[in-house]
């Protein structure tokens, strides 16, 4: 390698290791990093503070140099690689809970590789330049610490490819000590309101949120594609099944946001995407989730807000089949690509 090309290295792998070592750390502070993810920024609470002299005597070496000095183990050599029991991946500096066993795959790249994290908010997504590439790093949201990097050739239905150093993790048995995160109660609300990529962006950056997939559903015709969808004979809309921890945020909370990010007047259609698969519906899976949507219509239709009526559906909740994988996180993908979020969606929630 010539000289050039290892001084322009050596100041690209600078440059990032001053990027990450620059994060703020306070206890108990607000932290404001950049989300590579979500083409924007994004505030949490930076929960440990110490110096990498104090890492450096609490971390083996090895596991120092990956998780504050952005190392890289060697592919196929980490523990974790071909580890599937059941129970929970940690940070392996603080602690904080990463990955459940149930999302680990084999990508075959060589590192262990997950298709979510537990929550968005237990890591944080850093645009890497290192070594001449463009890449999304992955950090602890408690720690700040490297975990690896996340692209985009996971399996459906996320599409994420999370990979992880084995040095960055550990591991917590399914168990007494894991049960209450392995077994958090998660619940599911199923949503239409015209196009399903702004639908599924916004929804998916709400606190409290675990997952939001895109598909169809309210239809006839089973294993709908998106062709089908689009002749307006399956009966299905474009919808969103979103799955939540209701000790974060309540099924009301989640109806009420989603009527404020589209217009439920409009009859089959949101803006020039008109059809009766841009309907607006909320897709209910028992009575209490009937009768709270029916509660927050009523009230919004008292309240004068709107100048007409709404017409937003309130039925009960069929299959729901999800949509192809290019769908998936369609927005987050297209501002990746091109820095937009201008994609042919006409539902008011796309572009915002």
């Amino acid at each position: 390698m010539s000289p050039k090309a290892l001084v322009i290295i050596g100041l690209a792998a600078g440059l990032a290791a001053w990027n990450f070592l620059s994060v703020p750390g306070k206890v108990g502070r607000m932290t404001t990093v950049r989300d590579a993810q979500n083409g924007g920024e994004r505030t949490v609470v930076a929960k440990i503070n110490r110096s990498n002299e104090e890492w450096r005597k609490i971390l083996p070496a090895e596991q120092y140099h990956i998780l504050r000095e952005r190392g890289t183990e060697q592919a196929f050599r980490g523990r974790y690689n071909d580890h599937y029991q059941e129970g929970l991946y940690v940070c392996a500096a603080c602690g904080n809970p990463l990955f459940r066993s149930g999302t680990k795959y084999d990508h075959g790249s060589g590192w262990p590789s997950f298709t979510a994290p537990v929550g968005e908010e237990a890591v944080l997504f850093v645009e890497d330049h290192s070594y001449l590439m463009n890449r999304t790093e992955v950090r602890c949201a408690a720690c700040g610490s490297h975990l690896g990097h996340v692209f985009d050739d996971g399996p459906a239905p996320t599409g994420r490819h999370y990979c992880i150093n084995s040095a960055s993790l550990d591991f917590k048995q399914a168990g007494a000590e894991t049960s209450a995160a392995l077994e958090a109660r998660t619940e599911t609300v199923t949503l239409a309101a015209g196009c399903f990529w702004g639908v599924e962006d916004k929804f998916r950056r709400v606190p409290g949120v675990l997952s939001a997939v895109v598909g169809y559903t309210g239809g006839t015709t089973a294993n709908p594609i998106y062709g089908q969808v689009c002749s307006d004979r399956t009966g299905h809309a474009e919808s969103v099944q979103i799955a939540y921890d209701p000790s974060r945020v309540s099924y009301e909370e989640l109806v009420r946001f989603f009527f404020s990010i589209h217009d439920p007047t409009q009859l089959n259609r949101q803006g020039p995407d008109v059809g009766n698969q841009y309907r607006s519906a909320v897709f209910t899976n028992s009575p209490q989730q009937a009768e709270i949507a029916q509660r927050i219509k009523t009230d919004l239709e008292a309240s004068g807000r709107f100048s007409r009526p709404i017409v937003t559906q309130i039925v009960p909740a069929s299959t729901f089949y999800p949509a192809e994988e290019y769908h998936q996180r369609y927005l987050e993908k297209l501002r990746r690509r091109t820095g937009s979020n201008t994609g042919g969606c006409g539902t008011d929630t796309c572009g915002r």
